[in-house]
């Protein structure tokens, strides 16, 4: 008997794409649940985080095989590579505040209480208080996604910090109680695969030193690896270290080959194979190109484009 996979997705209904390392996205819920019917069928998203807020109505919420009725006002976070589906009621009414991993990493460093805030998901009920607040930051994001204004993009990441703070608290309040889902298996061991390639993915150790580390398997966490997140191990941890090279490319001074040895790379002629290969561009065309690019700092007209 064939088993049908579950459907990867870029936002619901959208093929899969490369995902910006700055994507960030809001929309009304009923956006895309009043098309189909308010029914959300079991997908994911490989890297993008996201956080519901359901201001009134609710339904049944499907998240990595458990199914709980939630009602509204409440908070749902769903972790990047989680299955989830939805069943709401006709009257719901929210927003769909929609994440890049790589952009919310880079928003909450140095924010240590607020870095694992994906680790698994949380339903969390909200007062008539916390509700107004979290909506009246939506609608603040959504004008800030929508035009380019100065200092629309430290607005925009302002916001998505005080939803992420009302997340953090509203978790808190809840601490002890059956808040979260249970990731399956395959996904807990992604999501502590992913923990220390952010640890360690400077040191360019190869896959089978972190199967060691997590007691698994090489063969064992590449299935998961290509099950969660559709790509390999390695992938993961080139894709993590092209795009720190890229942050430092873009917004340090730094060489290239202290760069390279800041990555782990023994020389650079090897960095730059690597970058290359991965980007189809060497580190310095990349440095020029991104730094004279007129459209690199300025936000979309549309109100799913980066801040």
């Amino acid at each position: 008997m064939s088993v049908t996979p579950i459907p990867s997705f870029y936002l619901y209904g959208e093929a899969p794409r490369a995902v910006d390392d700055s994507f960030l996205h809001l929309e009304q819920l009923d956006d895309r649940s009043r098309p189909s019917e308010w029914t959300i069928r079991a997908h994911s998203h490989a890297d993008l985080h996201q956080i519901f807020l359901i201001e009134r109505g609710g339904g049944s919420v499907h998240i990595e095989g458990e199914n709980t009725l939630v009602k509204g006002p409440a908070l749902i976070t769903v972790p990047a590579t989680a299955v989830h589906g939805f069943d709401w009621t006709e009257e719901t009414s929210g927003w769909v505040l929609t994440i890049a991993t790589a952009f919310y990493e880079h928003l909450v460093h140095g924010h240590p209480d607020l870095t694992n805030l994906f680790e698994r998901s949380l339903l969390l009920p909200l007062d008539q208080s916390s509700r107004n607040l979290a909506a009246a930051w939506a609608s603040d994001l959504l004008k800030e996604l929508g035009w380019s204004a100065t200092g629309h993009r430290a607005a925009a990441e302002a916001s998505v910090l005080r939803i992420a703070v009302l997340v953090a608290r509203a978790a808190e309040e809840l601490r002890g109680k059956q808040i979260g889902i249970a990731a399956s298996p395959a996904a807990a061991l992604v999501a502590r695969f992913r923990a220390l390639v952010e640890e360690g993915f400077r040191s360019r150790q190869p896959v089978t030193a972190y199967a060691n580390a997590l007691a698994s398997s090489t063969s064992s966490l590449r299935s998961a690896c290509q099950t969660i997140a559709a790509r390999s191990p390695s992938k993961i941890l080139d894709d993590r270290a092209v795009l720190e090279a890229k942050r430092m490319l873009l917004y340090s001074n730094l060489s290239i080959s202290e760069i390279c040895f800041a990555l782990g790379f023994a020389e650079p002629a090897n960095f730059s194979r690597f970058f290359a290969r991965q980007t189809g561009v060497s580190p310095s065309e990349y440095r020029v190109r991104e730094r004279s690019d007129p459209q690199t700092d300025k936000g979309s007209s549309e109100a799913r484009s980066t801040p």
